[in-house]
């Protein structure tokens, strides 16, 4: 049996390669590591693996290119760093999804759904159904937000936002021209709405936007500092939570 890993994070492809290689659910003839968009729709382009595991966002764009630009006939088990995407995903496919990171047991428990389900496997529902989610999930991101600004309400493209703050019951939106605007809803809540790519949720304090990043500081391995190319709201080092380190991580490798 032949498997293919569609996944740009080195040390991801690896631990998912060796636990596959050292398993016996399966008996494999050959497991091929794929990095890109691009060197997976070439790899499809000429052979038919019997199984794929896919990270959903790639360096070079996302899984749903693959399927458009070639043929994937085998059954496909998603990778995602992110828990809202991962959900949507299992709820869509007959396959299985796997949460970064990962334990073995997951994977065991997610070949052993394969075994059961390939030989009914339908690849044309599948596409139709990852084109379903990407719409869905398109289409729920939150791209502008309404604020109050003295007798004015001013709508905030998603770009220009630098990171959002909690302060006590209140929710601050901070820009890039240095101003703040408080908005009615939580960093809970808003998190859900916003592109995973560009946001992320370091701790109860702060959602930061990607681009606004400007150092990573590793003090130990449960405490790491976020620097940032702007003032942030207090003087305090902004640490991420001990629970988001390795979601931050892989959010970093996307």
């Amino acid at each position: 049996m032949k498997i293919a890993i569609v996944e740009d994070e080195y040390l991801a492809s690896s631990y998912l390669k060796s636990i596959l290689e050292q398993q016996d659910i399966l008996q494999l003839s050959q497991v091929t590591v794929l990095k890109s968009v691009k060197e997976a729709v070439a790899y499809f382009s000429e052979n038919k693996p019997d199984l794929a595991f896919m990270d959903i966002h790639l360096g070079d764009g996302k899984s749903l290119d693959i399927f458009e630009k070639t043929t994937v006939s085998c059954p496909v088990i998603f990778v995602t760093a992110y828990d809202v995407y991962a959900i949507s995903v299992f709820k869509h496919f007959t396959i299985d999804y796997l949460l970064k990171p990962f334990e073995e047991e997951e994977l065991f428990e997610a070949l052993h759904k394969f075994k059961k389900i390939k030989d009914s496997f339908n690849i044309d529902s599948t596409i139709e159904s990852l084109v379903a989610l990407e719409n869905d999930e398109t289409s729920k991101i939150q791209r502008h937000f309404l604020v109050n600004h003295g007798y004015k309400l001013v709508s905030i493209n998603e770009s220009d936002i630098t990171f959002f703050a909690a302060t006590g019951k209140h929710l601050f939106i901070y820009t890039k021209t240095g101003n703040s605007y408080l908005y009615n809803n939580t960093l809970t809540d808003i998190i859900t709405n916003l592109d995973p790519f560009n946001f992320f949720k370091v701790n109860r304090k702060y959602i930061v936007a990607r681009d606004i990043i400007k150092e990573v500081v590793k003090h130990s391995h449960q405490k790491i500092e976020l620097k940032l190319t702007v003032t942030a709201l207090e003087e305090d080092p902004i640490i991420i939570s001990k629970k988001e380190i390795n979601n931050f991580k892989n959010w970093l490798d996307q």
